[in-house]
């Protein structure tokens, strides 16, 4: 699994004589870093880089809020309806993109947000998946604690801020993982809706120098480590809460 993240970063630093030997070198004879300053004298990576930020942390925040407000809902409060309506929303998972995209398309530029970062932030903010997982998780949470927080006083607002989501903390990372590589990693929502250079995300970005230099392989592994290492840091700083979700968020049905 590690050796083509290997190679490509071999291949980020090779000439273009390195690049075609065989058999191939792993460490290259000349190391050039000139390859990753020709990306960005090249390509106004730092808006590519600000505007994939942005996006993503606007999604991040979303989800958490949005899904952890209806997880908490459907795992702990009572209504008529509500393991129905669970079904339902869960249902849209069996959906592919592919199905929905014609009618989100049309919906989006109803609204005008084509050519817009509303239009791949707003639709983002919401998850099925988020609500399923972090459900899940509250499901595993005592109910003596919430019984408690009552007896204190406390009502479904003050419980959901100071017992049930610092209870929640692994699985509010594992979502806000999962969020962080669908969004950073998202090539066809911004390939759809963003047309203008400046709004445009670093997957974007990259597929548009690939087509501008098809044959320069070692400039375009240097984008691709660009792109790469933020999720790869972002996973090995939060690996032990990423785990620890995953495995807590079965223990209840």
């Amino acid at each position: 699994m590690i050796v083509p993240f290997l190679w490509m970063i071999s291949t980020s630093l090779k000439s273009s004589n390195e690049m075609y030997m065989f058999p191939p070198i792993w460490i290259p004879k000349q190391i050039l870093w000139a390859n990753y300053s020709y990306m960005f004298q090249n390509a106004p990576w730092g808006l590519y880089f600000f505007n994939t930020v942005k996006i993503t942390l606007f999604v991040i925040l979303g989800q958490l809020v949005t899904s952890s407000m209806g997880a908490y809902a459907f795992a702990r409060l009572r209504f008529p309806g509500r393991d129905a309506m669970f079904l339902m929303f869960l249902g849209t998972m069996m959906i592919p993109y592919q199905v929905t995209m014609i009618p989100i398309f049309k919906i989006i530029k109803l609204l005008g947000w084509l050519d817009t970062h509303y239009a791949l932030i707003i639709p983002g903010l919401f998850s099925a998946f988020g609500t399923f997982l972090l459900r899940q998780f509250m499901l595993s949470i005592p109910k003596e604690l919430e019984q408690s927080a009552m007896i204190d006083g406390c009502g479904y607002p003050r419980i959901f801020w100071h017992v049930i989501l610092p209870n929640a903390k692994p699985a509010l990372t594992t979502l806000a993982i999962f969020a962080f590589m669908g969004t950073w990693n998202d090539f066809l929502a911004p390939l759809i809706y963003i047309n203008s250079d400046r709004l445009k995300t670093l997957s974007l970005g990259l597929a548009t120098f690939q087509g501008t230099y098809t044959n320069q392989w070692s400039y375009l592994m240097a984008g691709a480590v660009i792109v790469t290492m933020p999720v790869l840091i972002m996973y090995a700083c939060a690996q032990r809460y990423f785990v620890e979700g995953i495995t807590m968020t079965g223990l209840k049905e």
